[in-house]
């Protein structure tokens, strides 16, 4: 069936919610008003208050109850109605969740899910705009998810509610309504921990996830009319990273395109470029290229200082032309 990103994050999280009775979802107008972006429409009447419950504005609290409520066998959903909230919540979950298997010797896992929309093309500003993920990647013990598309929203939501450690669940707030994809029926999942090739060429490979597929994409496409060959690898999940699927891409293109929306500067593309630089040196023709945001400190309302800070089409296409003249 074809859907929206957003109705397929809706529908897995339903499917999720009518599997398994432990499953419960928390966090701000998750309930009554089915979440600020309607991702959760419905389950309050379905499920009730007690398996659907809105929480108080504070997010160290949503995050501390889901710990508590994993440790004593549910399978918290914990929605931070945008990532820019998050950080309130850090501590809990680096402190707490991330280590708790550590720190039990194994005896303990934390099964929970923070879900996060995240990134900007919105016009949300400087509160609802920003990419904090490779604060998270930066952390043992999380893994780290960013799908990109419908079918893969589903089948990895799916996936990280049943995994037995923290999974911190980013999703691009721009794709929820712009992108639509054909959803396998069923019981379907995608594995964590496994990139996808969301297009095949043979000249540049570009690294990327969330919103900038879709960008990079259009800019592969773009490549093509003029000469350029693109393959485009769709990161979907930041942690554990697929080395294997990168490796062999840029292996056989000999050039790499780091395309990723946060600012620059230590960046989760920076991991990947250093990744390239251990362990494909000998493969490379060019230098490894990086397409981000500038380093400021939020995103800015005003539409035209908002497009000419994020990443876009013509941005990455100027970087394959620069990488393809080498």
């Amino acid at each position: 069936m074809i859907k929206t990103v957003l109705q397929a994050l809706h529908d897995a999280l339903w499917d999720e919610m009518e599997r398994d009775e432990r499953v419960v979802i928390m966090g701000e107008d998750v309930g009554v008003r089915g979440g600020v972006f309607r991702a959760t429409e419905g389950f309050y009447e379905r499920f009730g208050e007690a398996r659907v419950v809105d929480t108080p504005l504070a997010e160290g609290a949503i995050v501390g109850v889901a710990i508590g409520a994993a440790a004593a066998g549910l399978l918290p959903v914990a929605e931070i109605q945008f990532a820019d909230f998050i950080y309130p919540a850090y501590d809990q979950i680096v402190s707490e969740a991330a280590r708790m298997r550590y720190r039990s010797r194994g005896a303990w896992g934390c099964p929970i899910v923070i879900r996060a929309p995240f990134g900007g093309g919105i016009h949300g500003g400087l509160h609802h705009s920003q990419c904090p993920e490779a604060l998270f990647t930066h952390i043992p013990g999380l893994k780290v998810v960013a799908p990109s598309t419908a079918a893969d929203m589903a089948g990895l939501i799916k996936s990280a509610i049943r995994d037995p450690d923290p999974v911190i669940f980013f999703e691009h707030k721009k794709t929820y309504r712009s992108v639509k994809g054909e959803v396998p029926d069923g019981d379907y999942t995608v594995p964590i921990g496994k990139a996808s090739i969301a297009r095949r060429g043979s000249d540049i490979s570009i690294l990327t996830y969330g919103q900038m597929l879709h960008d990079s994409l259009a800019a592969a496409e773009r490549a093509e009319a003029e000469g350029v060959s693109v393959e485009v690898v769709d990161l979907r999940t930041l942690v554990p990273l697929d080395k294997q699927t990168i490796l062999d891409s840029v292996g056989q293109t000999g050039k790499a395109v780091i395309v990723s929306e946060a600012n620059l500067t230590s960046g989760f593309g920076a991991e990947l470029a250093a990744v390239l630089s251990a362990e494909a040196f000998d493969c490379l023709d060019g230098p490894i290229m990086r397409v981000a945001s500038p380093d400021i400190p939020a995103m800015p309302y005003d539409d035209a200082m908002e497009e000419f800070c994020l990443p876009n089409p013509d941005k990455i296409l100027d970087a394959l032309r620069a990488l393809a003249a080498y």
